[in-house]
């Protein structure tokens, strides 16, 4: 196998995502199923040992050399390192990572504080992350749509409700698909290329959501996702794509920042469409 040269292979966690992305496609399906692992989980592929991540990822440890040689480094230690360069270059304590620790007590006062405190993690990851740029184009795309489709099940059902409601608020008109009335085929062949979706889907991803996003996108409609991963089967149909990684306390998760990033869409959409003077409280 010949190797590129260390100058041309990435040099942070953005880079190496984004060849994983470019090439998960092409690869063999063992070595894809730990890509798609370690991009869902970049701290486990941080942290832990080759025996430990293989495990976690359900293949061999050769799995993750080979993985890395095919992303042209030497070994898989050497790609292991750009994991740990992400966890050096966030800007969160030690202290604050010890106060974020999993309680294991029981009682409604330790369960509150660990959901609070995954919930401000999460809002802190958000706020670190976020990328302004693809904020602000996917703002575009909603304040130029003559009717947005908002859809989402499940645990993404919150937000997508909220959206709903805080577009109602702003004067934009909006649809929140998937009532439980059974005319979402109806509702969504209303929709054209003049319109945009914004569709909310976390792993497990909702097979409904799937097929109302895929099947606007093959009407030309432009799509807004919000999900969790490279992988999302939202993110590969999104015109624009926004990632939320919300922390968990005890395998619940928060919905706090996908919440706050719901309304920062809606009010920077109607603030493009109306002027910041025109909107209002919500």
């Amino acid at each position: 196998m010949t190797l590129p040269e260390p100058s041309a292979l990435p040099a942070d966690y953005d880079a190496l995502r984004g060849l994983i992305l470019a090439r998960h496609e092409d690869l063999p399906k063992r070595l894809a199923q730990v890509a798609r692992f370690a991009v869902e989980n970049p701290d486990e592929i941080a942290f832990g040992t080759a025996a430990s991540i293989a495990a976690e990822a359900r293949v061999q440890p050769s799995t993750l050399v080979r993985l890395a040689q095919s992303l042209g480094y030497p070994g898989f230690s050497d790609m292991q390192a750009i994991f740990r360069q992400r966890l050096r270059a966030r800007t969160t304590s030690y202290d604050e990572r010890l106060s974020l620790t999993r309680s294991e007590a029981s009682g409604g006062g330790p369960i509150a504080r660990g959901m609070l405190q995954s919930a401000a993690q999460s809002i802190g990851q958000a706020e670190r992350e976020i990328d302004a740029a693809l904020l602000d184009r996917a703002a575009a795309l909603v304040a130029a749509a003559g009717t947005v489709y908002i859809l989402g099940q499940r645990r993404s059902a919150a937000p997508a409700v909220y959206l709903g409601y805080v577009f109602g608020r702003l004067k934009m008109r909006s649809i929140v698909v998937g009532a439980g009335f059974g005319t979402e085929e109806d509702v969504l062949a209303l929709a054209s290329p003049g319109d945009v979706a914004i569709s909310i889907s976390f792993t497990p991803y909702a097979t409904s959501t799937i097929d109302w996003t895929r099947q606007l996108a093959a009407k030309g409609v432009p799509i807004v996702g919000i999900s969790d991963s490279l992988f999302s089967p939202v993110a590969r149909l999104s015109t624009v794509w926004l990632e939320v990684v919300e922390a968990d306390f005890e395998g619940f998760r928060s919905l706090s920042a996908t919440m706050a990033l719901a309304a920062a869409l809606a009010v920077a959409s109607a603030a493009l469409r109306l002027g910041p003077e025109e909107t209002r409280p919500i």
